[in-house]
């Protein structure tokens, strides 16, 4: 599958507005496993990198280089269409610009920019600053014009609800619209009946929902997004969680027992893990060419 190919399919699926999940990835390791369980589409998660490659929390350590290679190598890994988070694009609306050609090049289908204050923190930590309205939209306008294939998205997210409030965000999310964005993205709306405003009040373009486990919005089921109108729910670091939680449970009886056997189910099968890392494709090449 051709990245273009993959720019249109991540297209097709946040213009259907059915709630489609997307896990995020933080390693081509994870994102094997997003594609291998039937998952349609994967989001780059720059919290995911921060927390798994820097053990830091999610306040903008990552730079545009890290954000860059964890793309291309995650491209070469998988087939699915790719959604990057590019944080607040690493500076003003010229290195956005710069940003938008780094990713496209490395195999980004759709790229996240958010209106916070740099450095930015988890959209769901306390203590969030935005820009203005004015630079937020600039920002928005250089991506779009800096892409070079016309079906590469951008998406716009606000954290403008936690800061100014609901409506605020709202008339954010409008201008953004207005000034190209292609998904709409408002971040850490806190109650119920604000998700279930959003897809109304900001029809004219797709929309994701992030459910941050343990976050500030109340879980909704998929299907319940789905059928309130969402394109796209994202769930940007249940396999992180997954894989510290697993860990934790194997090394403790690693840790206490002083062993861990296959048996015990707190481990995948060796067998599992090198068909996951494409062992077989590996030994029928090194036939090939031997």
């Amino acid at each position: 599958m051709t990245s273009t190919s993959t720019r249109e399919t991540l297209r097709a699926l946040a213009e259907a507005r059915r709630g489609v999940l997307v896990p995020g990835a933080f390693n081509a390791l994870s994102a094997r496993v997003i594609e291998d369980l039937g998952f349609e589409a994967i989001y780059i998660t720059g919290a995911g990198v921060t927390n798994m490659w820097f053990g830091m929390p999610d306040q903008g350590f990552m730079g545009l280089a890290e954000i860059a290679d964890h793309t291309a190598r995650i491209r070469d890994a998988v087939n699915l269409p790719l959604i990057v988070d590019a944080d607040t694009g690493f500076g003003n609306a010229l290195n956005v610009r710069h940003t938008v050609r780094t990713l496209e090049r490395a195999g980004a289908d759709c790229i996240q920019f958010e209106d916070q204050v740099a450095p930015k923190r988890c959209g769901h930590f306390s203590g969030k600053e935005v820009i203005s309205t004015e630079e937020a939209v600039s920002k928005i306008k250089a991506a779009v014009d800096a892409r070079q294939d016309a079906d590469l998205m951008i998406m716009a997210r606000t954290d403008a609800a936690a800061v100014h409030g609901f409506e605020a965000a709202i008339e954010r999310a409008h201008k953004f619209a207005e000034a190209g964005a292609d998904i709409l993205f408002v971040e850490a709306v806190t109650t119920e009946e604000e998700v279930r405003a959003l897809p109304r009040r900001l029809a004219g373009k797709p929309q994701l929902m992030n459910m941050v486990i343990g976050g500030k919005t109340p879980i909704f089921n998929a299907q319940q997004l789905g059928e309130l109108g969402y394109g796209i729910v994202l769930y940007a670091n249940a396999a992180l969680q997954g894989a510290l939680a697993g860990m934790q449970k194997a090394l403790t009886v690693l840790r206490d027992e002083k062993e861990v056997q296959e048996s015990s189910g707190l481990v995948t099968p060796f067998a599992e893990r090198q068909r996951l890392v494409g062992k077989p494709e590996w030994d029928a090449l090194e036939k090939r060419y031997s």
